[in-house]
């Protein structure tokens, strides 16, 4: 069963976010499937992932490359072409519950200061407690990750 992770960005935007929890993904040897709604907003992520930070590579690929040589990739489709131990959620991306088993852990993330977002995350919180997932809301305080609640069903 999959724990789903609700990440409320509010101090960092998604194209800096997104590069550390990857990041830290990877050190775990965990492969990563980023879904999202949009190919150009994909497009604009995989560009920031090359560039984000001078010191660092993050080994990625899209549809222009071959998935499953890829430890992260970015789709829009509903494809699971790499394998990936983790899924991350972003632009208000959804995925059925019932196909997230497939997946140790599922990420949402998403735009504390847009009002839409902000509503849709509340509606997947809600929905996901009532699936009875394992979940966790985390939001960014002074810089960091504060833990705001935990769904641990019986």
């Amino acid at each position: 069963m999959a724990e789903v992770l609700f990440y409320h960005l509010t101090q960092t935007p998604l194209e800096r976010t997104l590069p550390e929890l990857l990041e830290k993904s990877l050190q775990r040897g965990w492969r990563v499937l980023v879904k999202g709604r949009d190919a150009s907003r994909l497009e604009f992520l995989d560009n920031a992932l090359w560039t984000y930070r001078a010191d660092s590579f993050l080994p990625h690929g899209t549809a222009r490359d071959s998935a499953k040589d890829q430890p992260i990739y970015l789709t829009v489709g509903d494809d699971e072409p790499n394998e990936a131990d983790i899924l991350m959620l972003v632009d208000g991306a959804e995925y059925p519950f019932e196909n997230m088993a497939t997946f140790d852990r599922v990420c949402v993330l998403f735009d504390g200061n847009d009002a839409d977002a902000l509503a849709a995350a509340r509606e997947g919180w809600k929905s996901t407690t009532a699936a009875k997932l394992p979940a966790k809301y985390w939001a960014q305080d002074d810089g960091r990750w504060v833990q705001k609640a935990e769904n641990t069903p019986d």
